[in-house]
C-alpha cells in the first residue's frame, strides 16, 4: 500500500481549483485595507492581504507570505486564525473562474504595516468594522461585514460568481 494517490485518468475531467490566501489583519474593531491599483482585477476597490497559493506552498505559508510583501508585516503561521473558506466559481466556466479562498485573521504580528507593493496598491489604511471605505471587494466585504455584526462566519462558503 502506498500513501501517494496513484495518476488520475480523468484529469481533464475533473475541476482544478486556483488557491488564494487572505489576511485580515485586526486591531480591535479595525482592519488593514489597501485600495487596488494595477493589477487588471477591482482596481480602485479596497481589499484586504490576500495573494495566490504558490505551488509547493500551505494556504498558512501563503498568508504569511503575503503579509509581508504586501504590508511588511511578519506574522506567526501559529497566530493565524482560520476563519473562512470560500469556494468561488463560473459554472461552466473557465478553469481561472474555479477558486478557492483561505480566510484568516490575525490579531498578532510584527512590524508596522505599511504600503509596500506601489504597484499594486495605490494606499493603505486602517478602517473601522463600521466605517468601510467604498468599494470593497464583493466577496471579501461578504465576509467583513459578518465580523462586524458579530454573525457566525460559515467555516465553508459557496458562491458562483
Amino acid at each position: 500500500m502506498t500513501d501517494r494517490y496513484a495518476p488520475d485518468d480523468h484529469l481533464g475531467e475533473r475541476t482544478s481549483l486556483i488557491a488564494a490566501a487572505y489576511v485580515i489583519l485586526r486591531r480591535g474593531d479595525e482592519v488593514l485595507l489597501q485600495q487596488r491599483a494595477g493589477t487588471g482585477y477591482r482596481d480602485g476597490y479596497w481589499a484586504v492581504i490576500a495573494g495566490h497559493v504558490d505551488p509547493g506552498e500551505s494556504a498558512h505559508e501563503a498568508a504569511v507570505r503575503e503579509a509581508l510583501e504586501e504590508a511588511g508585516v511578519t506574522i506567526d503561521p501559529a497566530a493565524l486564525r482560520p476563519l473562512a473558506t470560500l469556494h468561488r466559481f463560473e459554472r461552466g466556466g473557465p478553469a481561472v473562474e474555479q477558486r478557492v479562498d483561505f480566510f484568516f485573521e490575525a490579531t498578532q504580528w510584527s512590524g508596522e504595516a505599511a504600503l509596500q507593493e506601489a504597484d499594486k496598491a495605490a494606499e493603505v489604511g486602517w478602517f473601522r468594522l463600521d466605517a468601510l471605505p467604498d468599494p470593497v471587494v464583493p466577496h471579501e466585504r461578504d465576509l467583513l461585514d459578518l465580523l462586524r455584526t458579530g454573525a457566525p462566519v460559515p467555516p465553508v462558503i459557496s458562491l458562483p460568481l
